[in-house]
């Protein structure tokens, strides 16, 4: 095959998979209304269950109505067969997966679903066949054709099967009101979990770690906490301990430009007034979106109800974090 027929090749497999999708589409009835019913109205798990591809199919699916609200785990149908159907409680419902729905594993699991009354919703090509017969809900996700020229790799079939999965798990997202904090909830090591559930005081610099200086502290010593403490800044207290400014690394450079000897002054003569703050439970997104607002780099974390700070955090916490990628 040269350039132009390998690209001619993929669009037709990619146009007949949107093809079975869009069959699909135009066939969803009352059937799928039932099906989301079904699961929503489920006491137990979902158990999603198929071999060979469909089985691949089956884990995506179940991965995915996990992930957003609906307890949900894959059974190999052979490993059913041979002792796992243990894993399968009363008030669990099936959600079956046979292009075919001949599948004889999955048929030999049907006498045990029927002998303990568990709801069985089948995903098939064949609305004819013995699991579409046994089941209390039939999805017809049959395709004209597959991708594949010889016919035989399942490659529509299985593209149908997953999308109507997908249209199951965001239907029950939705009627279940799952929202952001629901699904960073089930996802504490990715970005969008770490981003919806760490807060400023899960990052924050406290103690000894804060850099701080009274308002008469001489320069020299206002440096070397700005050195010590490693972040750029200091923040400047009043006697009470309220924060009243903060020197930036800016601050000392602009400084030696328009006053030269810079050593001898106080802290409160070279402080910028009125710092940017946050409180402690504030999501750290949203410290970042302030440092990105005001085109700074930390922020000084204030006690509850008052002005003495508790905390300090910086840009290089929110990165390491991975809260900005």
């Amino acid at each position: 095959m040269n350039r132009s027929e390998i690209l001619k090749r993929a669009r037709e497999v990619l146009r007949v998979e949107a093809k079975g999708i869009a069959s699909v589409v135009e066939r969803l009835d009352e059937s799928f209304v039932e099906a989301v019913e079904t699961l929503h109205a489920c006491a137990g798990k979902v158990v999603v269950t198929g071999v060979g591809k469909s089985g691949l199919i089956c884990r995506k699916i179940a991965a995915t109505l996990a992930s957003t609200g609906t307890p949900s785990f894959f059974l190999h149908s052979a490993d059913g067969v041979h002792g796992d159907l243990g894993m399968v409680m009363r008030n669990d419902v099936i959600l079956a997966l046979s292009n075919s729905g001949e599948t004889e594993e999955i048929l030999k699991l049907l006498p045990h679903f029927k002998l303990h009354r568990l709801k069985l919703i089948a995903m098939t090509g064949r609305p004819d066949s013995a699991l579409a017969k046994a089941a209390d809900v039939v999805l017809n996700v049959a395709v004209e054709e597959e991708a594949c020229p010889l016919g035989l790799a399942p490659t529509a079939s299985t593209t149908a099967a997953l999308a109507m999965g997908d249209a199951l798990a965001v239907v029950l997202l939705q009627k279940r009101g799952f929202k952001e904090e629901d699904f960073a909830m089930r996802h504490p090591g990715g970005i969008l979990g770490r981003r919806l559930l760490l807060r400023v005081q899960d990052l924050m610099h406290q103690g000894d770690e804060i850099p701080l200086v009274g308002e008469e502290t001489r320069m020299k010593e206002a440096l070397f906490e700005i050195t010590s403490k490693r972040l750029g800044v200091t923040g400047v207290v009043d006697p009470e301990g309220t924060l009243v400014g903060v020197i930036t690394d800016g601050d000392l450079r602009r400084g030696l430009e328009r006053k030269g000897d810079i050593f001898q002054l106080s802290a409160k003569e070279m402080m910028t007034p009125k710092p940017k703050t946050i409180p402690a439970e504030t999501l750290a997104a949203e410290a970042v979106a302030v440092m990105e607002q005001y085109m700074i780099t930390s922020l000084f974390v204030l006690e509850d109800g008052s002005h003495r700070p508790v905390g300090i955090i910086h840009l290089h916490d929110l990165l390491k974090a991975g809260i900005v990628s």
